[in-house]
């Protein structure tokens, strides 16, 4: 198996890391090798924000950062960051952006991330458990049902 590139992207603010760390914790604990890098920018402000995942099993992943042109698969948060980051995909790969997901039907907007997960779920043979048990590990108690709500819309689609 090759080396697996995800690169998340979108604005400050709109859960770029929280999706990114929930790929690499899923992927670790299935025993990949797994690296993970972010460009941050003025995140804080609602700028730029970039995330990248790579990961491979029975193989080390030997960089963080996934070169332009080399992205399997390229989550965008935000419509705007589509055109900043399509350089990144490769020819053939996958592009998620929200226009994938009926975000009316989100019970909180901000589990846009989540639903985005439910939807790149799709593409890898990892089970819905495994998908929840990081996502559980990675957010409060209080969040765990809405969570499960958006993956699940997110995986709909």
């Amino acid at each position: 198996m090759s080396v697996v590139n995800v690169k998340f992207a979108g604005l400050g603010g709109t859960g770029v890391i929280k999706a990114s760390d929930v790929m690499a914790e899923l992927v670790f604990e299935q025993g990949y090798d797994v690296k993970k890098a972010e460009v941050h920018g003025m995140s804080q402000r609602g700028g730029s924000i970039a995330s990248d995942v790579r990961f491979a099993k029975g193989e080390e992943v030997q960089s963080p950062m996934i070169p332009e042109g080399e992205a399997d698969y390229l989550v965008v948060f935000d419509e705007t960051q589509v055109v900043v980051n399509e350089s990144f995909l490769k020819k053939g790969g996958v592009l998620l952006t929200p226009a994938d997901i009926d975000v009316s039907k989100l019970e909180n907007v901000k589990a846009l991330n989540v639903a985005m997960l439910g939807k790149l779920s799709k593409h890898f043979d990892f089970t819905v458990e495994q998908w929840e048990v990081a996502l559980k590990k990675l957010f409060a108690a209080k969040f765990h049902d809405g969570n499960t709500k958006a993956f699940m819309l997110g995986r709909e689609g």
